[in-house]
């Protein structure tokens, strides 16, 4: 009988991706109501470094799949580790959290098992051995909750945002189980990943975001944003049209069509909050909105507003972040 959560940890090069912390708490959420343990899975060719880092945490062990042809990331070889590892391992659920990475593989592994990927989950709930998984739909407009109806293992990934990495629970010490794996034909060679592209940045890592939509009104107020964001030592995204009219890269921009961002403070100036971008955005820790629309969206998820010109309001909070950071 299938039993236990395996939850897979992301990482590029040995540099653990936090979103495997949000993965492991919702992990360890899940085991309390199950009463199941948690094992975490990582695959590579040397993945020994990372292991004793993983193990600080409350598991029931960490199985390092390694194989030379998994030192770089590709769908076939990961497809191909994780299946040996399920199938050995026989868990009752397996959680990964939803990135790039997991969206291009994660299909083609649980299709293997006759499985539906349950994807973009924002929390799950236990129950005896049945889970009840919550996804937004139509944009973020409904909660739809899905039942698995199926046989083990179910398989399910979390949205950014979902859990906080600070919530995966620390431990005394997880076992270590070294799993060499038998990896098939690569049928690619995978290039370096967009965000190494020169200027590209990734914002699901910023802990701070300054965020610009139409009310900046121009390419030239952005200025206004820029030192915002660096008194308060944070990243500056953007709203769609702000990328669409090529006053900031795509690679700021947030939303439905963007990144899908959880930092611990979100400044929103000029954004009015249409629900694509709302959906990128609403996971964050704490919400501050500048705009003159007192019925603008975005106020309705904000945990702190000024209904006011951002022309005024801005030079204002910056120059009062420098005096308390003394910096002017």
């Amino acid at each position: 009988m299938s039993s236990g959560i395996l939850v897979f940890i992301e990482h590029r090069n040995g540099v653990l991706n936090k979103t495997s912390l949000e993965a492991i708490a919702a992990a360890q959420s899940l085991a309390s109501s199950l009463q199941q343990p948690v094992t975490a899975v990582l695959l590579g060719d040397d993945v020994s470094a990372l292991s004793q880092e993983i193990a600080g945490y409350d598991l029931a062990k960490i199985v390092t799949a390694t194989n030379a042809k998994l030192a770089d990331y590709t769908p076939d070889g990961y497809s191909d580790a994780m299946e040996l590892v399920i199938r050995q391992l026989d868990p009752q659920l397996v959680v990964m959290p939803h990135t790039y990475l997991v969206r291009d593989y994660a299909p083609k592994l649980a299709a293997r098992f006759g499985k539906s990927l349950i994807s973009d989950c924002i929390r799950a709930q236990g129950s005896g051995s049945s889970i009840t998984f919550t996804r937004r739909i139509f944009l973020g407009k409904l909660d739809a909750d899905v039942v698995s109806d199926g046989a083990a293992p179910v398989f399910a990934t979390f949205q950014s945002g979902a859990y906080r990495p600070d919530q995966a629970q620390k431990g005394s010490g997880a076992a270590i189980e070294a799993m060499p794996v038998e990896v098939g034909q690569i049928r690619m060679t995978p290039e370096a990943p967009f965000q190494e592209v020169k200027q590209a940045v990734d914002l699901s890592k910023a802990d701070i975001i300054v965020a610009v939509g139409r009310g900046i009104k121009s390419k030239d107020n952005l200025a206004l944003a820029e030192k915002l964001a660096e008194v308060l030592g944070g990243d500056l995204a953007a709203s769609r049209p702000i990328c669409d009219a090529e006053w900031l890269p795509i690679d700021r921009q947030i939303g439905s069509s963007g990144q899908t961002v959880a930092p611990k403070l979100y400044v929103a100036l000029g954004i009015s909050g249409a629900i694509q971008h709302l959906v990128g955005m609403k996971n964050s820790g704490t919400i501050v909105a500048i705009n003159k629309d007192p019925e603008a969206p975005i106020f309705d998820i904000a945990d702190y507003g000024i209904v006011g010109d951002l022309f005024e309001a801005v030079p204002v909070l910056t120059e009062e972040i420098k005096k308390i950071k003394g910096l002017s």
